[in-house]
């Protein structure tokens, strides 16, 4: 099925460590949680997380990135580090 709703989070974090760590706590997830209405893509360059999810509908899209939002939330938590916030 084809994707056409697509967004992209960036999250920037004091160290490519911190990084690393987010990234690897939630990418176990985007394999496990793609259906046919919406798939994701989690990569890191730097200091810096990426999370990209495609959606067949808005609806799929909101809840996908209300999902990964919330995913990322725990992981940086958990791993004791949180991405810089713009204004």
């Amino acid at each position: 099925m084809s994707h056409p709703h697509t967004a992209v989070l960036r999250f920037d974090y004091p160290s490519a460590a911190d990084a690393a760590l987010v990234a690897r706590s939630i990418s176990v997830e985007a394999g496990q949680l793609d259906d046919d209405r919406s798939t994701v893509d989690v990569d890191r360059t730097g200091a810096t997380v990426g999370v990209e999810v495609a959606a067949a509908d808005q609806i799929a899209l909101r809840a996908g990135l209300n999902s990964w939002l919330r995913y990322v939330s725990v992981a940086e938590q958990v791993a004791g580090c949180e991405a810089e916030r713009g204004p």
